[in-house]
């Protein structure tokens, strides 16, 4: 194909060389196009299986234990009673406090 389309050329070029020194017009005639075959899609074939299932994840890990809180402030010291009614023969011994320390 490619030596039919090279000598077809050449020969188209030396007939405009000839041709040069007339007043006529020249025509090549080139040649005629192949029609080339379209493909044309046919009907759609069946549809396909259904694929199978996929496995399930890893199940992911236990996170971490939080840390343990801090303790609470001691608390205040309540208020004192009032002492108590003495009896008509009780005696009543009352002691001094002891140092602090």
């Amino acid at each position: 194909m490619k030596t039919s389309t090279s000598i077809l050329a050449l020969a188209a070029a030396a007939i405009s060389f000839t041709l040069t020194g007339c007043d006529r017009p020249v025509v090549v005639a080139s040649p005629a196009t192949v029609a080339v075959p379209v493909a044309v899609p046919g009907p759609a074939g069946p549809t396909g299986a259904t694929g199978s299932t996929g496995s399930t994840g890893s199940t992911g890990s236990t996170g971490s234990t939080g840390s343990t809180g801090s303790s609470g402030a001691p608390g205040n010291d309540g208020m004192k009673g009032e002492p108590g009614k003495t009896g008509d023969s009780t005696t009543v011994i009352i002691t001094p406090p002891a140092p602090k320390q």
